[in-house]
């Protein structure tokens, strides 16, 4: 026997929709409850415009168990100028709940690109927190304060270009273990269906070499859901553009594993297309480096951000 709670049905099609229904209906006890509005923390709101998607209760859950609902928002998720490394300071006397918490945030980022990078980095310290890591997640909190329905808007633009934002951090960045961060976002029609920020699992060479592994996306072969021909990939580093599209190596860059050239075949394959975008234009930036509010509002409206309860 199988117990299901909740199931969402989605698709194009109203009338195959409808039969599926039915055929449910008829085979299990079941409540139609109509139009997704909430499920597992996700908050749906749909008009004419589009669906936006948010946690709004879930983030505000969250504050408030950490006691910090009436607390100062702040503009940006981390301190810029802040570097966490192991055996920071005293330790955190509750790991447990320096766990829980990040379990949490790191639910919380399926709405919020914008947390991505620096629930990354704390939940690199799990295993053995200490105070000034718990200060860090406390950071993000008051800066998720700061637009609690912060949520992101997907419209009916009526095109299905698919487009991909690739970027790594500066190269061997990380004080603990000297690896770059990978970040990249994807869009279908202009709006944003997957992104990602996370430590390459090697260390580089070069900038260059950090460069070119985020251009490295698995998701191109399984993006099979709609009729798309081709794909733009952005990326503000020549260096790693120049790696993709020529077939020379030499000493430089010889000693890139193999697998990373998964690019230059899409590329030859015309599956691909690959364009240099300038540094200030490049979306996946949120994705791999601690920016400052306004840098972080301008990539995040591009990206679709949208706040359903914002006064106004």
């Amino acid at each position: 026997m199988v117990y299901v709670d909740d199931i969402v049905i989605t698709g194009s099609d109203a009338t195959i929709i409808s039969q599926l229904k039915e055929h449910l209906f008829s085979h299990f006890q079941t409540k139609n409850l109509g139009s997704l509005k909430y499920f597992l923390g996700i908050e749906v709101a749909q008009s004419k415009e589009g669906v936006v998607i948010s946690q709004r209760k879930y983030a505000f859950d969250i504050l408030k168990e950490t006691g910090l609902e009436n607390c100062k928002p702040i503009d940006s998720p981390m301190d810029s100028n802040q570097k966490l490394i192991v055996d920071q300071g005293e330790a955190f006397p509750d790991p447990e709940r320096y766990r829980r918490l990040m379990g949490k945030l790191i639910y919380l980022t399926i709405t919020r690109p914008d947390i991505s990078f620096a629930v990354g980095v704390v939940s690199q310290f799990m295993q053995n927190p200490h105070i000034d890591h718990w200060n860090a997640i406390l950071h993000i909190l008051r800066y998720i304060k700061r637009a609690l329905g912060q949520g992101l808007l997907s419209e009916d633009k009526g095109n299905t270009q698919l487009m991909g934002y690739c970027d790594a951090d500066y190269w061997a960045r990380c004080p603990i273990d000297r690896r770059s961060t990978t970040g990249y976002c994807i869009s279908i029609g202009g709006n944003i269906i997957s992104w990602n920020s996370k430590k390459q699992s090697v260390v580089v060479w070069s900038t260059a070499e950090a460069e070119y592994r985020s251009m490295w996306i698995k998701q191109l072969q399984e993006l099979k859901f709609c009729e798309v021909k081709q794909m733009k990939l952005y990326f503000d580093n020549q260096a790693a553009l120049h790696i993709a599209s020529n077939p020379v190596f030499h000493e430089r860059n010889k000693h890139i594993e193999i697998d990373c050239h998964f690019i230059r075949e899409k590329l030859l394959s015309k599956e691909l297309i690959i364009e240099f975008i300038s540094s200030n234009n490049q979306l996946a930036d949120i994705l791999t480096n601690s920016l400052r509010g306004p840098r972080i509002q301008f990539i995040y409206s591009k990206l679709g951000a949208y706040n359903l309860y914002a006064p106004g």
